[in-house]
């Protein structure tokens, strides 16, 4: 037996959701390490949950302390406070 599409959606329960993103995340920086691994690429992930708080993987330390990534973090950071004053 086939498994079922879900439809992709916001989880509506909030432990549920919680959970998911607990999951999906771990997940997706397990598929980063991978893709590191096998290609020999540099990944930068940072993932922010819906409390705001920070989530990061890195392949090497050299990605999060190089400048083009901290230039990109400070214009991030710059446009998220704009829009949450909006």
């Amino acid at each position: 037996m086939a498994q079922q599409k879900i439809q992709i959606k916001k989880i509506g329960n909030t432990a549920a959701r919680q959970v998911t993103f607990s999951k999906r995340r771990r997940g997706l920086f397990k598929k980063a390490q991978e893709l590191s691994t096998l290609c020999d690429a540099e990944i930068a992930l940072i993932v922010f949950s819906a409390a705001g708080k920070l989530f990061e993987y890195s392949s090497s330390r050299l990605v999060f302390s190089s400048l083009p990534f901290l230039l990109f973090i400070h214009r991030y950071m710059n446009l998220s406070a704009f829009c949450r004053q909006s």
